[in-house]
């Protein structure tokens, strides 16, 4: 599974991004897909997953209620809205995939397959 991020920029506090996850490869229809992002001299951490079927999501607490993510079942596309961002949104962000079924798709443990990154940065 080849997996590319892409959306990313430069936006100002309270604008919205939309970052989308396109998957290639065997299995990229399946399974579910995370996005997680990494600040400066931080740790890489969840930001929100979406179940293979996209029925069932998950977010931080975070970005609850300001971040949705949706599946595209028809192009293997995964997005990620981000609303009111602020600029502790700064990161840059990943989107993965586990290659089974049954995890826990908040773990950063249970994925497999990583994209590059791709860099959000939100001025004050």
């Amino acid at each position: 599974v080849q997996l590319q991020a892409s959306g990313g920029g430069l936006v100002q506090a309270g604008d919205s991004l939309t970052l989308s996850c396109a998957a290639s490869g065997r299995d990229a229809s399946n399974y579910g897909v995370g996005w997680f992002r990494q600040a400066p001299g931080k740790e890489r951490e969840f930001v929100a997953a979406t179940s293979w079927s996209g029925r069932t999501v998950y977010y931080a607490d975070s970005v609850k209620g300001r971040f949705t993510i949706s599946k595209d079942n028809a192009d293997n596309t995964v997005n990620l809205q981000m609303n009111g961002l602020n600029p502790e949104d700064t990161a840059v962000y990943y989107c993965a995939k586990p290659k089974v079924y049954g995890i826990d798709l908040m773990q950063e443990s249970s994925y497999s397959y990583w994209g590059k990154g791709t860099q959000v940065t939100v001025s004050s």
